[in-house]
C-alpha cells in the first residue's frame, strides 16, 4: 500500500521522526556508544556475522550495458536536514554543478558506511535514514538501485538491523536493494567492476567473504579495471604513521583475490572521516578517495598529510617493487577553512548544552565534597580518612578521565597523548580548588543557607560553563598536535559541507568522477502535498538546492596494463 504524500512535517504524516543531529559529547551518547562498541567486540569475536553469512544469498550483480551514472555516499542517516538535504540531491533527475554540465541522476547508489547514527536499530534506521531517503525519492518511474556497505555505527548491533534494511530486497524509498550479505561485487560496464570488502571489527576478511569474492570475479579478464570499497580510508591511517593493519588486509585482498584474476585496482573509496579528500598517484592514474560528507558532522581536513608512500614500510604483507607515492591533491573543505572551523570549538557549551550539563554537575558535586571536607569536624586518621575520601575519588576519577579522553582516535605516541590528559584534568581541578576557595571564604562571612545556595546556583551556570571552556580550549591545543581532532569537530556538530560523488563510465571504458560539494544545508523545509509521485515530499522553503564541483572531474582511465601474479602474502 502505498503511503499518500504528507501535509506537513508531522511524524503522523511522513511516517517517521525528524530527528536533530547527534550530539556527540552528550554523556548519555558517549555512554551509550562506549558500551555498544565494547559489547559488539565482544560478541564479534564468538559471534561474527560475517561468517554466518556464508547462508544468505551470495548472487552476483551486475548493472549497466554500454555506460552506467552511479553514486557514491556515506556517513549519512544522522540529522534530518544534512541527510535529506544530500538525498534530495541524490534523487533530482539532473544536477547542473556548473554552467554547461549536466549530470543525469544516477541508476546506482552505493553506500559506503554508516548508514545511521549514533548506533544500528530498526527506530533508528527508519527515523534517520529509510525516511528521509523515501521523502526524497518516493515514486520514481525508473527505479534505481542501492547496494550498501556497513561501518562501525552499523554494526553496533552486530549488523542485525543493517541486514534487514539492505539485505532483505526491500525498498529504501525509490530505490530497490539487492544485495544479501554485507559485502558484494558488481559487474559494471566496459570491463569496470565495483568490490565492497567488509573489513570492520578486527580488519580481516573471513573465509565465506574471500570465497564469495572468488566465485563473484571468476569471469574477470586480464586488465579489467577495479574500484574497491572499504569502510575506512586506511591508506590515510597507514600513510600517516598509524595502525597498518586494514591496509595490509586490503593489499592482501588485492594480492589474493584481485590480482589472481588479471585486475587492477584503479580507484579507492570510502567514507568514515568526514569529508572530501584524494590522493592521486604521482606516476599513474591510481586514485584513493575519502567521501564522507553524506551527512554526519564535518571532520577536520588540515592535518591531512600532503603524501602518502604507500605500502608503508612498517607492514605485515610482504610486496616486491609496489612502492607508490600518492600525492593530496584537493580537499573540502580546504585547509585553511579547517583550520578557521577549528576555531570554532569555543561554541561548545551551546552547541552541545549537555555537555555544559555534564561540565556543571562533577564542578558542583566536586566543590560540594571539598566544603563537606573543610566544614566537617573529625578526629584522628579515620576522621580525616572520611572527610577526604570522596573529594580524593573526585580527583582521581578527574584525572583518569583527562588520561582516557586524550586517548580517543590515537594516532601518536600514548605517552604523549597520555601526559596533555594529565595537564588537562589538572587545569579542571585548578577550577575546581579556586572555586572551593571562594565558597569557602563565603562560608567564613555569611549564613551557611548562603553558601549553598550560591554553590548549587552559580556552580552550575557559571563555573560549568568555564569547564566546558576549558575543554574547548584544550580541544584545540591537543588538535594542532593531532589529539582528539575527533572530538574537536564532534563537539561542534558542524551539518554543513556535504558532498558525495557522481560517477560514469563511458562507452570508451573510461570513468570520470564528478565530486560535489554542498556547501550549507538546508534547514527551513515545507511539505509539498500537490506534486507529482516522483517528486520529494519536502522541498526547501527557499532557495532550490544545488550542488557544485569541489574541483574539476577525475579522469580514470580503464587501462591496459597487466598486474603481476604473484599471490605471495601473509597477515
Amino acid at each position: 500500500m502505498k503511503q499518500s504524500r504528507p501535509s506537513d512535517l508531522s511524524e503522523e504524516e511522513l511516517g517517521f521522526r525528524i530527528r536533530g543531529p547527534v550530539r556527540w559529547l552528550l554523556p548519555s551518547v558517549l555512554s551509550s556508544i562506549g558500551i555498544k562498541a565494547v559489547l559488539s567486540g565482544i560478541f564479534g569475536a564468538y559471534a561474527d556475522k560475517r561468517e554466518l553469512q556464508s547462508s544468505l544469498p551470495a548472487d552476483h550483480y551486475q548493472h549497466g550495458a554500454d555506460e552506467l551514472w552511479f553514486d557514491f555516499v556515506a556517513d549519512l542517516g544522522d540529522g534530518f536536514d544534512a541527510t535529506y538535504t544530500v538525498a534530495s540531491l541524490l534523487a533530482a533527475p539532473t544536477l547542473e554543478p556548473v554552467d554547461g554540465l549536466r549530470l543525469p541522476r544516477a541508476s546506482l547508489l552505493v553506500m559506503g558506511g554508516d548508514e545511521v547514527y549514533p548506533a544500528a536499530s530498526s527506530t533508528a534506521y527508519e527515523d534517520r535514514t529509510k525516511g528521509p531517503y523515501r521523502a526524497a525519492l518516493p515514486e520514481p518511474a525508473e527505479q534505481p538501485t542501492l547496494f550498501a556497505l556497513p561501518g562501525n555505527h552499523d554494526w553496533y548491533d552486530g549488523l542485525t538491523a543493517f541486514l534487514r534494511v539492505f539485505a532483505q530486497q526491500r525498498d529504501v524509498g525509490g530505490w530497490k536493494t539487492e544485495q544479501g550479505r554485507s559485502y558484494f561485487a558488481i559487474n559494471l560496464p566496459q570491463r569496470w567492476w565495483l568490490v565492497a570488502i567488509d573489513t570492520q571489527f578486527g580488519g580481516y576478511i573471513d573465509a565465506p567473504q574471500l570465497d564469495y569474492f572468488r566465485t563473484a570475479l571468476a569471469s574477470m579478464q586480464p586488465g579489467d579495471a577495479v574500484i574497491v570499497c572499504t569502510p575506512t580510508p586506511a591508506w590515510v591511517h597507514a600513510g600517516a604513521g598509524g595502525d597498518t593493519h586494514e591496509y595490509d588486509t586490503i593489499r592482501f585482498f588485492d594480492r589474493e583475490i584481485i590480482r589472481p584474476f588479471g585486475g587492477v585496482t584503479r580507484v579507492m573509496l570510502s567514507g568514515d572521516s568526514h569529508h572530501y579528500a584524494r590522493y592521486s598517484e604521482r606516476d599513474g592514474s591510481g586514485q584513493r578517495i575519502t567521501s564522507g560528507g553524506g551527512g554526519a558532522f564535518l571532520s577536520a581536513t588540515h592535518l591531512l598529510p600532503e603524501s602518502l608512500t604507500l605500502p608503508p614500510k612498517v607492514s605485515r604483507v610482504a610486496d616486491v617493487n609496489e612502492v607508490a607515492t600518492f600525492d593530496n591533491v584537493a580537499t573540502y573543505p580546504e585547509r585553511k577553512e579547517s583550520k578557521r572551523l577549528a576555531r570554532g570549538i569555543y561554541k561548545l557549551p551551546f552547541r552541545n548544552p549537555g555537555f555544559w550539563g555534564l561540565t556543571a554537575g562533577l564542578q558542583t558535586v566536586l566543590a560540594l565534597l571539598v566544603q563537606f571536607g573543610l566544614a566537617a569536624d573529625f578526629n584522628g586518621i579515620f576522621g580525616l580518612l572520611a572527610a577526604w575520601t570522596p573529594a580524593a575519588f573526585g580527583v582521581a576519577f578527574t584525572v583518569v578521565a583527562g588520561v582516557l579522553f586524550s586517548r580517543f582516535g590515537l594516532v601518536r605516541s600514548g605517552w604523549s597523548a597520555a601526559f596533555a590528559g594529565f595537564l588537562h584534568s589538572l587545569a579542571h581541578l585548578a577550577l575546581m580548588v579556586a572555586w572551593a576557595a571562594v565558597l569557602f571564604r563565603l562560608s567564613q562571612d555569611a549564613a551557611d543557607w548562603i553558601t549553598v545556595v550560591v554553590a548549587l546556583l552559580v556552580t552550575p551556570i557559571v563555573v560549568g560553563f568555564v569547564d566546558a571552556e576549558l575543554v574547548a580550549a584544550y580541544l584545540l591545543i591537543a588538535g594542532k598536535f593531532g589529539f582528539n581532532m575527533n572530538e574537536l569537530f564532534a563537539g561542534q556538530s558542524i551539518e554543513d559541507y556535504k558532498g558525495f560523488l557522481r560517477m560514469h563510465i563511458n562507452r570508451a571504458g573510461d570513468l570520470t568522477i564528478y565530486p560535489l560539494k554542498v556547501p550549507k544545508v538546508c534547514h527551513d523545509w515545507k511539505a509539498d502535498p500537490a506534486g507529482a509521485a516522483e517528486t520529494p515530499w519536502l522541498i526547501p522553503n527557499g532557495p532550490t538546492l544545488r550542488a557544485a564541483l569541489i574541483e574539476p572531474p577525475i579522469e580514470v582511465p580503464r587501462g591496459t596494463s597487466l598486474p603481476g601474479t604473484d599471490t605471495t602474502a601473509v597477515l
